[in-house]
């Protein structure tokens, strides 16, 4: 099995690692039915519609 010959500093170990710790901002559409913005495939929590069917009574 390989070994490293020399220790990994601190700082490559981490920028190497921070590549994938990357945070972006979640994707948002607009309902339909009343034009809030909401995420794909979630019920819209204004109207309750999702794909034209009420499934959410909203409280107002």
């Amino acid at each position: 099995m390989a070994t490293p010959k020399y220790k990994t500093s601190k700082a490559s170990a981490a920028s190497r690692k921070a590549v994938n710790m990357k945070l972006s901002a979640p994707v948002l559409t607009a309902c339909p039915q009343c034009g809030t913005q909401i995420r794909p495939h979630h019920v819209c929590p204004k109207c309750g519609y999702y794909k034209g069917v009420q499934y959410v009574n909203p409280e107002e």
